[in-house]
């Protein structure tokens, strides 16, 4: 969809002529006759605000059906609610803390078992899907080493087992990345991330392809009430609105900063799907019009304690969970993000002890490269200081 569709996609109120979406505050509505309505009853089964989000989320993406839930989890937990005791989930290794915990730990007890596999390798799907495999759960790019997985190839393993496939669309987001164009049957999103963009919100949304499908998230949305508010929904369709131009700002600045890590004599590996030596960098080209917002970077002195003094030394990124808003942030995902997965499972998936993830914002490029500059001048200063301060020591 082109920002002009986007951008007009968004109604305009047919009551007033309201340009901006309206807030429907309210939990109930007046009936004519009991079952005679204007097309909402209760707020937790339809409210016309959200109605629009679910619109406009169902079109970004080229889907029949969009559903709005109270966080990203609540959304990734309604499609979890497809599946029965004995099912399988086949899904990527490299996959979001809270989503490894919500599997793990609550899913697991209901019978519901998954198996991680390497998902950019297409043979170690076929390796270990199994009959009893259900749904295929894919991130890419994958938090926080970015790993690309071939959608449209997976999409094809997924039909000819007879499974769905899900894709957590959240860093890519339908401005780069349209999924179920490639086969998805159902894209997630933390829309707290991109399409907010601003870091005011949280709230989660589900697209399917297939109307029936979508039927049945629909029910399971209304049954379970994790809904999103009108505020929220409202918020959410502010931020789309200048979403195309923010993550071109986005992808642009981490071009730039990941050019600029690869350079650094301190860094040791970076990850970025627009570096030509990134693991599937031309599958990325391919299926997505843009390389995203978001920069990871291992130091060469691989320690939770370097990586902690780099993340406590910068000036204009903040020291945060999330990621996607017009500000850039940084976190230690061995500390934060990720610190419900096992160390050792989480060193096997690439998230090294030092690893930092950077959420590109919107300022200056120049102005973020000179604050990465003076986190590493810090960190080479407190080497130097730590060294000298163990000689003094020997030395007396």
């Amino acid at each position: 969809m082109s920002t002009t569709q986007l951008i007009h996609s968004i109604p305009v109120d047919p009551l007033t002529g309201a340009i901006s979406v309206p807030i429907y505050q309210t939990s109930t509505f007046v009936q004519e006759a009991p079952g005679v309505n204007k097309g909402y009853d209760y707020a937790r089964t339809g409210n016309p605000t959200r109605a629009a989000l679910e619109d406009l989320i169902a079109k970004l993406e080229h889907g029949s059906t969009g559903a709005a839930f109270a966080s990203g989890l609540a959304a990734i937990d309604s499609v979890l609610k497809l599946l029965s005791s004995g099912d399988e989930i086949l899904a990527v290794d490299d996959i979001y803390g809270g989503a490894f915990r919500l599997f793990t730990h609550i899913y697991r007890k209901f019978g519901i078992t998954v198996n991680y596999v390497d998902t950019t390798k297409a043979e170690e799907i076929y390796r270990h899907i199994t009959p009893n495999t259900k749904l295929i759960w894919i991130e890419t790019p994958t938090n926080p080493t970015l790993r690309i997985s071939d959608i449209e190839v997976i999409a094809k393993i997924a039909k000819q087992h007879g499974c769905l496939l899900c894709v957590d669309n959240t860093f890519a987001s339908p401005a780069l990345q349209q999924p179920l164009r490639l086969g998805a049957d159902i894209v997630v999103h933390s829309a707290t991330k991109y399409l907010g963009g601003h870091s005011d919100l949280i709230a989660g949304l589900v697209v399917t392809k297939d109307q029936e499908l979508g039927e049945k998230i629909k029910f399971i949305q209304n049954a379970s009430g994790a809904i999103l508010s009108p505020f929220d929904s409202w918020l959410v369709i502010r931020g789309i609105e200048t979403l195309s131009l923010r993550v071109r700002q986005h992808c642009s600045n981490a071009q730039e900063l990941a050019e600029f890590l690869e350079a650094h004599p301190a860094v040791d590996e970076v990850y970025y799907p627009g570096l030509r030596n990134h693991f599937n960098h031309e599958i990325a080209a391919k299926q997505a019009s843009g390389f995203g917002g978001i920069v990871s970077f291992t130091l060469k002195e691989d320690t939770t304690e370097a990586a902690t003094s780099f993340v406590t030394s910068t000036k204009l990124f903040k020291l945060a969970e999330s990621l996607g808003g017009v500000k850039s942030l940084l976190c230690h995902p061995a500390q934060m993000t990720h610190k419900s997965i096992p160390g050792e499972k989480r060193r096997s998936s690439g998230i090294a002890d030092s690893l930092i993830r950077l959420s590109v914002g919107l300022e200056d490029a120049n102005d973020l490269i000179l604050d990465l500059d003076q986190a590493f001048q810090k960190i080479e200063t407190r080497k130097v200081n730590t060294k000298n301060a163990g000689t003094s020591f020997e030395a007396a």
